[in-house]
């Protein structure tokens, strides 16, 4: 019998290793799996590549496991935030690596990496420094620049309600880049706001089906983002 639920954060993010590359999901707060994060925290795996569209805010989530030393590197389209402090000190620092990326051409890459897809064109950047160094191409008479696929080792993503198959659904815009996340890593660990029973989602909602899912752990009260910042609250290993 399929049952991809896991009991406990430690479990859920046991097989994380060193010099993983992770995708973590969330726009700023929505949809970011505080919890998942926290437990990576503990678990203490350094020389990370993380894909994220921001590097988090305060000293909590994606902001601690940077604050930790956790991260060599990141791949996002927003570094820099109002409540994103740490991120910005380490990278003026020369102390963390940084590769930015369009929002919409991030989404791409990640949507690519999921479906097989090697690289693609796109108009975004040209003209600006993200596109130098690149492969430039003219097509009907406009120029493209060339974009790689991303893929991660895991993908951290928060659902609002699942199944033990690890079919998935979410709420409102806290869906994000959680759906092709979860396409694009070898193993997709998931935390939900509910886990039910099979059959009680109905299969026309399904957003992510559970074959592209690993784990899925059930976070009754998730925490939020922004009243972990406005509380001043560190989390640190």
């Amino acid at each position: 019998m399929i049952n991809k639920i896991v009991k406990s954060l430690k479990d859920a993010v046991a097989n994380i290793h060193d010099d993983s590359t992770i995708m973590i999901g969330g726009f700023g707060e929505a949809g970011s799996p505080v919890e998942l994060i926290h437990a990576l925290i503990d678990k203490g795996s350094k020389n990370l590549t993380i894909i994220s569209n921001n590097t988090g805010s305060g000293h909590v989530g994606l902001a601690a496991l940077i604050e930790n030393r956790q991260v060599k590197r990141m791949i996002c389209s927003f570094p820099r935030t109002a409540n994103s402090t740490v991120f910005p000190q380490l990278y003026n620092k020369n102390e963390i690596e940084l590769e930015l990326v369009p929002q919409g051409t991030l989404a791409e890459r990640i949507r690519a990496g999921g479906a097989g897809i090697p690289a693609f064109y796109t108009r975004t950047s040209i003209n600006t420094l993200l596109s130098k160094g690149k492969e430039h191409k003219f097509f009907d008479d406009n120029e493209y620049v060339l974009e790689y696929a991303l893929k991660a080792d895991f993908s951290l993503v928060k659902c609002n309600i699942s199944d033990r198959y690890g079919n998935l659904t979410y709420h409102a815009t806290a869906r994000n880049f959680g759906p092709i996340m979860c396409t694009a890593a070898k193993e997709t660990i998931v935390q939900s706001k509910k886990i039910v029973e099979i059959g009680d989602i109905n299969p026309e909602n399904v957003i992510t089906p559970g074959i592209y899912v690993d784990k899925v752990i059930e976070i009754e009260n998730p925490a939020h983002e922004s009243e972990l910042v406005e509380s001043q609250i560190r989390y640190l290993c």
